[in-house]
């Protein structure tokens, strides 16, 4: 019986034993010792850096603490940004902290309600201002465009002034050097052709000019010139008087009374300076004008003057005219808005 009590407890024993391991509570790991610098042998003689030409450590540092509360990816040992909203790029608040001379002393919030009037100038100013200038305009009426029986050379001359830069008021004048060849004669009695035909004396006109186009092109491959084109038109009068071609042995024409004229053109002007300038002009005047009397009359009809004239015919003559314009005052000063 004394056997197998004993037999009991020693079982009951193996099996209690396992329990009480696991009821255990667990150990925290133990810290790691610091890392301390190796200890000098006593035995080692100070060194002298300096004289054996090597750079002295720096000073040993102990292990740093880190702040828990630290935002993630600081660096230890460097400060902690400061609170509050980061300044944005070009605030004017930090700069005056930084540099209280360069801090603007207006109100920038006032200001900033007003309203800009600024005005830019994009382009080159013109280069011959012509507000309020004299233009005086001599020519040369230098070839006659639609006639190819008489030619009217001659000198015309034009003052004009600019109430605004691109519109002129002005009066222009010119006199005739007329040209019928005697080639023409020859041929006209060899032929027993006949046209009639006119010369010219002078002719007076109040003109209107307006200048929609000016700029400036290259030239030479080294020089700028500046230019502009203008329209010019206007009423007068013209003095005229038939040739007599059909009955050129009885008849012979005197000046008649001026006629009213109307003349309309398109003109381009190179500056040289800002004062001088080169002329280019194509000018037509229109009027009603007598021509000859065709029918050939005999005895005394033949000398009756009511005879030798013919029709009235609406006439258009042409004229290419090369000049120079010279501007009054030479000179003048920009005034810009404000």
């Amino acid at each position: 019986m004394n056997q197998a009590r004993i037999g009991l407890l020693v079982m009951a024993a193996l099996i209690a034993a396992p329990s009480f391991a696991h009821a255990q509570k667990k150990k925290k790991p133990a810290a790691k010792p610091a890392v301390t610098a190796p200890a000098v042998p006593p035995s080692a003689p100070p060194v002298d850096a300096a004289a054996a030409g090597v750079a002295p450590l720096p000073p040993a540092q102990g292990p740093t603490e880190i702040d828990a509360d630290a935002p993630a990816g600081a660096t230890p040992g460097e400060p902690a940004a400061p609170e509050g909203p980061t300044p944005e790029p070009g605030d004017l608040g930090e700069i005056c902290k930084i540099d209280p001379a360069a801090c603007p002393t207006m109100n920038l919030a006032e200001e900033a309600k007003k309203d800009l009037k600024e005005q830019m100038y994009a382009v080159q100013q013109i280069y011959a201002l012509r507000y309020h200038r004299f233009e005086i305009q001599p020519a040369w009426n230098a070839i006659t465009m639609n006639d190819q029986f008489v030619s009217h050379p001659g000198p015309v001359a034009a003052l004009n002034f600019y109430v605004t830069n691109v519109l002129a008021v002005g009066v222009s004048g010119g006199y005739y050097f007329n040209n019928d060849s005697k080639f023409n004669f020859q041929t006209r009695r060899a032929a027993r052709v006949a046209v009639p035909l006119t010369e010219y004396q002078w002719q007076a006109a109040l003109n209107f000019t307006y200048v929609p186009i000016y700029g400036k092109f290259a030239g030479f491959s080294d020089f700028i010139f500046h230019y502009d084109a203008y329209l010019v038109g206007g009423v007068g009068a013209i003095s005229t008087r038939p040739i007599a071609v059909v009955d050129p042995d009885n008849r012979s024409f005197n000046w008649d009374k001026p006629k009213i004229d109307f003349n309309v053109g398109i003109g381009l002007r190179i500056f040289f300076n800002r004062w001088f300038a080169g002329v280019l002009e194509v000018r037509d005047y229109i009027f009603l004008d007598k021509l000859e009397n065709t029918t050939v009359f005999t005895g005394q009809d033949a000398l009756n003057t009511s005879n030798w004239y013919g029709e009235q015919k609406l006439t258009n003559n042409v004229q290419a005219q090369l000049g120079v314009s010279i501007f009054l005052p030479f000179a003048w000063e920009y005034r810009l808005a404000k």
